[in-house]
């Protein structure tokens, strides 16, 4: 093997963080990859990596390295696109992850397009309201919103996205309209995700403040959350291309408009060893200008 091939695996171990993800990630043998590690440092006269049972981790000196090798592999892939943005129509595969609303909302209608516009190009699809891991399941690229967690992978703005506390008109005639966000503890909420505590954000004389929330039901989807609430089971708090109709119509009813933040952020993210693809950056800039246009409704 070459020594930037060398590099390549190095740097893949370090961002996997184990030699058995990084040759799964590269479609090696785990002995490969470490015998070519260990060749490395027996090359360079250093040790590159502190092996453990639980992690790898990089010594002082494999850290320095690992700086400059993924420079030099940045500057390789650059240098690839390049080339690549040269040819007639872009080929590949790109495996997505998006949340279900979201991606039945924005992505079911734009996806067709961005596929007819490269026929060389797939896509794999796959809804899932849990935090997939981008690394170790496979994927090139996923849909986030809200705040990110501090990771590895980079994160890139797709479009702006408004949130709404809202109940349904029963709800409120039944419980009253909660007219600060402390009174929410006196409330029953419809709860998103499976955090054992809920807390939701709210801006409060200026400052951002996270107010505790409870509820008996909980759900893992933003359309369910919406069903339930517009069926007068609590309050929720949800972004607004979920409810927008609903609101429209009657069924919800907004609450708590006074407290409301901005609005939360759709990202983009993927793991750094994508950078350079070629693919993600056209799928991002296509969605990003397709997203553009209905960034007004939904903020």
């Amino acid at each position: 093997m070459s020594q930037l091939e060398d590099m390549q695996m190095f740097a893949c171990v370090m961002e996997m963080g184990s030699f058995t993800a990084a040759a799964d990630s590269l479609g090696l043998s785990k002995q490969l990859v470490s015998r070519r590690v260990a060749a490395l440092e027996e090359r360079l006269g250093v040790r590159l990596l502190n092996r453990s049972t639980r992690r790898l981790s990089a010594t002082a000196l494999g850290q320095a390295y690992l700086e400059r090798v993924q420079r030099i592999l940045q500057e390789v892939a650059e240098a690839e696109q390049l080339i690549g943005t040269q040819r007639s129509s872009p080929r590949g595969a790109l495996r997505l992850s998006a949340p279900v609303s979201f991606g039945i909302q924005h992505l079911s209608p734009l996806l067709p397009g961005f596929l007819l516009r490269y026929p060389e190009v797939s896509v794999e699809l796959d809804l899932s309201d849990r935090t997939i891991d981008l690394l170790a399941e496979g994927f090139d690229m996923a849909v986030r919103i809200g705040a990110l967690a501090d990771s590895s992978l980079i994160a890139s703005p797709l479009m702006p996205l408004g949130m709404v506390t809202c109940a349904s008109p029963a709800y409120l005639a039944a419980r009253g309209v909660p007219q600060t966000p402390a009174e929410l503890s006196g409330h029953e909420c419809v709860l998103y995700g499976h955090s054992a505590a809920v807390e939701w954000p709210f801006r409060l004389a200026g400052r951002l403040q996270r107010v505790a929330v409870k509820g008996r039901y909980r759900i893992n989807n933003g359309e369910l959350v919406r069903d339930a609430a517009i069926a007068g089971l609590g309050i929720a708090r949800l972004p607004t291309f979920i409810v927008e109709d609903a609101l429209a119509s009657g069924k919800l009813v907004a609450v708590l408009d006074a407290f409301q933040l901005p609005g939360n952020t759709a990202w983009a993210v993927y793991p750094q060893h994508r950078q350079a693809s070629l693919l993600v950056r056209l799928l991002i800039d296509y969605l990003r200008e397709a997203l553009s246009t209905e960034g007004a409704s939904a903020v």
